[in-house]
């Protein structure tokens, strides 16, 4: 009885473990996230990735030149890598009346797609990721969450097929003026 009683009790700890995270739990969550309103004007972001053994493999520094005209937003992109390389990425997002947002890169798959509530935002894309003259695909899983009106976190698992490869841990700041 004892063991059954154990084996039930993880197998419900296994079970719970796997719910995922839904983006209405973060609803009555504040600041309010409106993209619109925090990405506007120049954010400096600081972030690390990690393997999936937890290892920071690269660390690197991200400016954004962010405008908006109506609902379509321009997020000019400009990384620094601690290797020395440097990267561009151009994002055209779109904000929807229901809280959605969408958006399109040079190097996204298809479009990105994203849900805000409260202070958080899901963000969901495939990525076409160059690694040692290779391209593969890989999906990224973002979720960034609003601290105050100038401070945002965003953590992102990124995966293929299903496996996790690595994590990606990011803070924006807004400057202000």
């Amino acid at each position: 009885m004892i063991i059954r009683t154990g084996l039930l009790l993880g197998f419900l700890l296994f079970i719970g473990g796997c719910a995922a995270v839904d983006i209405d739990d973060y609803r009555a969550e504040r600041p309010l996230l409106d993209l619109k309103s925090y990405f506007s004007g120049i954010i400096d972001g600081h972030g690390i990735f990690q393997d999936r053994s937890g290892k920071v493999v690269k660390r690197f520094h991200v400016v954004i030149d962010a405008s908006w005209q109506g609902d379509t937003g321009t997020l000019d992109e400009h990384f620094s890598y601690s290797d020395g390389s440097t990267q561009r990425r151009i994002w055209t997002i779109t904000r929807h009346a229901d809280g959605r947002y969408t958006g399109r890169a040079d190097d996204v798959v298809g479009e990105a797609e994203g849900q805000a509530r409260g202070n958080a935002l899901r963000w969901r894309y495939v990525l076409s990721l160059p690694v040692d003259g290779k391209t593969y695909k890989v999906d990224f899983d973002d979720w960034m969450y609003l601290m105050d009106e100038r401070v945002m976190l965003n953590r992102s698992v990124m995966s293929k097929f299903g496996l996790r490869l690595g994590e990606l841990s990011l803070s924006f700041i807004r400057r202000e003026g």
